[in-house]
């Protein structure tokens, strides 16, 4: 294993940027990204990888290894949920069990996009349809999550589980990715050339300052959440670990390309903090907000940018 991946990976601009915004906060410095722009530029990650995502889709064959990838998706976030939900239940009650499964079933989008940073780094490309696994993956945890939630408590889900699936499917990061994965997917070739300086050139930048922005709010959310113990800051690390190191094996029957095998990887133990809190709040709102979304963001996310990814990557090298 080439550990030189992981020291590099360190020196990375925008995992030091997510650093900074830290430190920021430990400093008690009033640094501080406004909302309207950090809303602005979550919208934009989104948009370009759906779009770029798109655009590669409409350049690959529609073969069975594209769906042997989105079945492998799909499979994985609706399982997790169901060993993660046992390990936490005694601990922590139903209602945190169910929501920090689906929180480690699906997926983080961010995550992604550091991903793919990281691959485009080590001159390595990966299939645009992996952008449409992505995208499946958001809601299958959220369904398992919540028949789970059903089965083990007296809570009823309001709406029911056909409200839910709505609801994760129209989350606006996962409907924003779709979207644009179509219009990729579709878009003129020579027309779509004329907007590849706002997808690609200026990525890298937006995506600096947007982890700057989630450095900040995870050293917020830290103080308040060391407060549970250790038990979940072990599973915030620990879970992801052992996810994404069993998938960067696994993948090589699934999709033999290194470029989709670390995506799988990422997307296998990224947590997500964006759709699964919206669709929380909405089947599960006994589950406390302040434990499973700082254990995805504070904890999952920085360990994932900081040695989860290289770790994965030199899995997959050497097998």
């Amino acid at each position: 294993m080439d550990f030189q991946i992981l020291i590099n990976n360190l020196s990375n601009p925008s995992l030091l940027f997510f650093i900074l915004g830290i430190l920021a906060v430990k400093l008690k410095s009033d640094l501080e990204i406004p909302a309207t722009s950090a809303k602005f530029i979550a919208l934009y990650l989104m948009l370009s990888i759906g779009f770029k995502g798109g655009q590669e889709l409409s350049h690959s064959d529609f073969n069975p290894e594209i769906i042997y990838a989105l079945l492998f998706g799909l499979v994985l976030s609706a399982s997790v949920p169901f060993y993660t939900f046992f390990l936490l239940k005694k601990r922590l009650g139903v209602p945190n069990a169910a929501a920090i499964s689906a929180a480690y079933g699906s997926i983080s989008a961010v995550t992604f996009v550091a991903a793919a940073s990281f691959l485009d780094m080590q001159g390595v490309t990966f299939g645009g349809h992996m952008v449409a696994v992505m995208a499946l993956m958001e809601a299958p945890a959220i369904i398992s999550a919540v028949i789970l939630l059903q089965k083990y408590s007296e809570q009823k889900t309001k709406g029911g589980i056909r409200n839910i699936v709505f609801h994760a499917f129209t989350n606006g990061s996962v409907l924003l990715i779709l979207g644009s994965l179509v219009i990729g997917l579709i878009a003129d070739e020579k027309q779509a050339e004329g907007i590849k300086p706002f997808v690609t050139d200026i990525f890298k930048g937006f995506l600096a300052v947007f982890l700057l922005d989630m450095g900040i709010n995870s050293g917020k959310r830290l103080k308040a959440f060391f407060q549970y113990g250790y038990f979940s800051t072990i599973f915030a690390i620990v879970i992801p670990f052992i996810n994404g190191c069993a998938v960067a094996v696994l993948s090589q029957w699934i999709a033999p390309a290194e470029g989709d095998r670390l995506i799988f990887s990422i997307l296998a133990a990224s947590a997500s903090y964006i759709a699964v809190p919206a669709a929380m709040k909405l089947s599960n709102p006994k589950a406390d907000e302040g434990l499973y979304v700082p254990m995805a963001l504070a904890i999952t996310f920085p360990f994932n940018l900081t040695l989860g990814m290289p770790v994965y990557w030199m899995i997959i090298q050497a097998f």
